[in-house]
């Protein structure tokens, strides 16, 4: 039999995750190989053109940066940057038959709570929570990349009784209901731990309070940040720092099995020309828990389910807005809130529970080139065109098992609709078309995303959320598995979820016995 190629490592899939760990290995002087299934590294974190004919670069999956730690950004010499945003959010509504909205951003914030509400109460609440979980940031966020406190070591370090019974011991609508008395203020603080989780504010698993804990830490700050290029751009920059260390990255080659003894691995691998195997002495997944165990030939974890609408546009110009006193411009820069009013967000979760599409589904929307119209082609940019990304909620694989492109056509139509009650014109009517004279809008659903991501069940997380501290089932740095040698680097490790490369980092220390 001849002799196989052999690595110090050997990482399965070539998203970010899988890019940065390739990167620090080979910075350390190891022999790395990264295999990626599809024709380009990024998974999940990619801008591409999905329009025909259309020079306009959208990040298409992921889209916003929060949690990537500015130490792997420094570690590896990436050439990339993000550019924060003018405005935090806007949520219109309308209050007594006039159109309004809360507009959070700068010096307007408090006067803005004031029109909406009467009074300066919920401002003053406002600030207070959010100067609690910035607090909570600061002292979490550097443990992301340390290894893994316990609880008690956490729950320390936070230094806060009520800050820690609020984020992990109390569902956050308890929280929410304390703190606030505003239906459309309530909503808005609940999205954050509703984003890619289907759950209901008082759900007894916490699963929405480990949602919420990771949309408020990234940076010590909870600011979400576009990324200037788009997410292309930082895993351009993660393959290039993986190249320059010395790693090797084939694209188009699935791995389709791993066989271990704990100290030595073989990797079997599917090429376009061929099958062949490598050998390794660790190999580091970056996919998914269910992924990993189907390349083991293990027990696969429980299933996981996806519970979001994401949609692309590309319009022509920004559309006109009921509420006069806010300039598109402002209302777009930062997340657009649809439908997100606390009752709404209830209303919605229980229709979905009960197997109906939302009738008003509730969604977020953010214009990446307000802020970095770096993704446009010069015409585009010079004419006005603008990019949309929608984030839709409560929008579970299960309501579209049946037929996934009927579902996806009836609840894309009912979300523009929820968000065309808040405009002077159809968001139809701005759509830009492309060179087929198609419109330029792109619905996916959980069922679409498991086909061409392979995220199980289309879940954005991998698998629910953890909280980032160490149980009996974690390990030091939460990506061991039950092999010494197979490292789980993808979003699915304890401290995954979202753009961080976190778990890559982590998976790395460990091969590396830091």
């Amino acid at each position: 039999m001849p002799a196989l190629d052999s690595y110090d490592a050997v990482i399965v899939g070539g998203g970010h995750n899988g890019l940065v760990a390739a990167a620090y290995l080979a910075r350390a002087g190891q022999s790395v190989l990264v295999l990626e299934r599809l024709a380009a590294t990024g998974g999940a974190a990619v801008s591409t053109r999905p329009f025909a004919g259309v020079d306009a670069r959208l990040s298409r999956y992921s889209y916003l940066v929060s949690l990537l730690p500015s130490k792997i950004v420094r570690d590896l010499g990436l050439d990339f940057a993000v550019r924060k945003r003018d405005v935090s959010s806007y949520t219109p509504t309308v209050r007594d038959g006039r159109a309004t909205g809360l507009l959070v951003g700068g010096e307007s914030t408090r006067e803005s709570f004031a029109a909406l509400t009467g009074s300066d109460r919920e401002y003053r609440a406002w600030q207070r929570f959010y100067g609690m979980t910035r607090q909570v940031a600061e002292r979490v966020f550097p443990t992301l990349t340390e290894p893994l406190p316990d609880r008690a070591e956490l729950r320390g370090r936070i230094g806060d009784e009520e800050a820690w019974r609020t984020l992990f011991e109390e569902p956050i609508g308890i929280a929410v209901e304390k703190n606030f008395t505003d239906d459309l203020v309530r909503g808005v603080v609940l999205t954050d731990a509703l984003i890619g989780t289907f759950a209901d504010a008082h759900d007894l698993s916490l699963i929405q309070n480990r949602c919420f804990l990771y949309h408020v830490v990234g940076g010590g700050t909870g600011d979400w940040d576009v990324p200037v290029g788009g997410m292309g751009a930082l895993t351009d920059a993660l393959a290039r720092a993986a190249r320059e260390a010395g790693a090797e990255i084939r694209v188009d080659h699935e791995a389709t099995r791993i066989e271990t003894d704990g100290t030595r691995a073989e990797v079997t691998v599917r090429s376009p020309e061929a099958e062949h195997v490598v050998a390794a002495r660790r190999v580091l997944v970056n996919a998914s828990p269910q992924a990993l165990a189907a390349l083991l030939g293990e027990e696969p974890p429980a299933p996981a389910e996806g519970a979001q609408l994401k949609v692309n546009m590309l319009l022509t110009r920004l559309p006109r807005l009921r509420d006069r006193s806010v300039d598109p411009r402002r209302a777009f820069a930062g997340t657009f809130h649809i439908a997100e009013g606390y009752g709404q967000l209830a209303a919605a979760h229980r229709e979905a529970a009960a197997g109906r599409l939302p009738t008003t589904p509730p969604s977020e929307i953010y214009c990446h080139s307000l802020t970095d119209p770096s993704i446009l082609g010069p015409d585009l940019a010079a004419s006005g065109h603008q990019t949309l990304t929608l984030f839709g909620l409560h929008a579970p694989a299960r309501l579209f098992a049946a037929d996934n492109a009927a579902a996806r056509a009836e609840l894309l139509k009912a979300t523009l609709a929820a968000l065309d009650a808040h405009l002077d014109e159809p968001i139809t009517d701005c759509l830009a078309s492309d060179a087929n004279g198609e419109p330029c809008i792109e619905a996916k659903t959980p069922l679409d995303l498991e086909r061409e991501l392979r995220l199980p069940g289309g879940h954005i997380f991998h698998r629910d959320l953890s909280f980032p501290y160490a149980t009996g089932e974690t390990g030091r740095w939460g990506v061991e598995t039950a092999h010494a040698n197979v490292l789980l680097c993808g979003a699915g490790a304890v401290r995954g979820g979202g753009v961080s490369g976190v778990p890559g980092h982590n998976a790395a220390m460990a091969a590396l016995g830091r």
